[in-house]
C-alpha cells in the first residue's frame, strides 16, 4: 500500500482528507510570541480577531526535519511506500526539510508541488486517487511530475495590510492601493507568486470580473474539476464565484474550501482564488 502525506498548506477540505486517508503535517503559526499548529489549535478567525485588535500579523514556521522523520518512520511500519507532496519550495523550506527526513527513511518520496493552497491540494488529491486505483510509486510520481506545470493558481486580495505587515509589500504600495481601491490578482507562475493584474472597485465586483476573466474564451482547460478557495468569514464572495462557475457549466466537479492559517497569515481576510487545471 502507498500512503499519501502532505502539509497543512494544501487546504483540502477535511472531508477529502478523511475520505482518502491523507496524513497532514501542520505548519507552525506564531501569534503574540506563542507557537500554534495550523488547523489544530488555531483557526483563521483567531488570527483575524488578533490583528483587528491591533496585534501583529502572525508568522509561520515550516515543519522541521525531526517531525517529518518521526511521522515518516511510524508510517513506514504500515505502508510499502510514502509519497509526500509539499508546498512549493519557493514559499517555504518545508520541502527541503521533508527531503532531508526522507533521506533517513526508506521508500519515502518527496514531491515539490511548486504551488500553494488548493493548487498544491490538487496534486495531493490526484496522488491519493492514483494510489487508490492501484498505481505504482513511479506511476504516481510521473503523474505528478506531468501535472505540476498544468495547475493554474490565482487569487484576488481585498486587503494589503497583512502583506504589508508581513513585509511582502511596502506601506506606500498598500496605502496607494487602498486609496485607489485597487485589488491585485496574484498568480503562481514558475513556482513563484507574481502580480499579474490590478482590479479596481468594490471587492464583490472585482471577484465577479476576476472569475469571468479566468474562464473567458478558454479552450485549454481540463474540466474534470475546478477549485474555489477563500478566506472570507461569510459566503458572499464565494457565492458570487460559485454562481459564475455553475453558470459556465463546463466543470464536472467544483471543490470549495477555506484557506488555512498559513495562507491566511499572508493574504488576510476576503481573499478569493480559483484554481484551474490546464489540459
Amino acid at each position: 500500500m502507498i500512503k499519501i502525506t502532505t502539509d497543512s498548506t494544501c487546504d483540502l477540505p477535511a472531508r477529502l482528507l478523511e475520505q482518502h486517508n491523507i496524513t497532514v503535517f501542520p505548519l507552525g503559526v506564531v501569534k503574540a510570541g506563542k507557537l500554534y499548529h495550523d488547523g489544530v489549535d488555531i483557526r483563521t478567525g483567531d488570527i483575524a480577531a488578533h490583528v483587528d485588535a491591533g496585534g501583529e500579523v502572525t508568522t509561520t514556521n515550516a515543519v522541521n526535519t525531526a517531525d517529518y522523520e518521526d511521522i515518516f518512520r511510524r508510517l513506514a511500519e504500515k505502508y510499502d511506500a510514502i509519497i509526500h507532496v509539499n508546498i512549493g519550495s519557493s514559499f517555504s523550506c518545508c520541502c527541503q526539510n521533508a527531503r532531508l527526513a526522507a533521506g533517513e527513511v526508506p521508500e519515502v518520496y518527496v514531491v515539490n508541488s511548486e504551488n500553494l493552497t488548493i493548487g498544491h491540494g490538487l496534486l495531493v488529491l490526484a496522488a491519493a486517487e492514483a494510489a487508490e486505483a492501484g498505481k505504482s510509486v513511479h506511476e504516481i510520481l510521473d503523474l505528478l511530475d506531468a501535472m505540476v506545470s498544468r495547475v493554474e493558481t490565482s487569487f484576488v486580495l481585498d486587503r494589503l495590510d497583512y502583506m504589508k505587515k508581513g513585509g511582502r509589500c511596502s506601506a506606500v504600495t498598500a496605502l496607494g492601493a487602498n486609496l485607489l481601491k485597487l485589488h491585485p490578482c496574484v498568480e503562481v507562475i514558475g513556482g513563484k507568486m507574481s502580480v499579474t493584474k490590478k482590479y479596481r472597485g468594490a471587492i464583490a465586483k472585482v471577484v465577479a470580473d476576476y472569475v469571468r476573466e479566468r474562464l473567458r474564451n478558454r479552450t485549454d482547460l481540463d474540466t474534470s474539476r475546478v477549485c474555489l478557495v477563500d478566506t472570507c468569514e461569510g459566503d458572499e464572495l464565494a457565492g458570487i464565484a460559485r454562481e459564475i462557475l455553475q453558470e459556465d457549466g463546463r466543470f464536472q466537479e467544483i471543490i470549495e474550501t477555506k484557506a488555512g492559517c498559513t495562507i491566511f497569515s499572508h493574504c488576510g481576510p476576503n481573499t478569493l482564488g480559483i484554481i484551474l487545471l490546464r489540459k
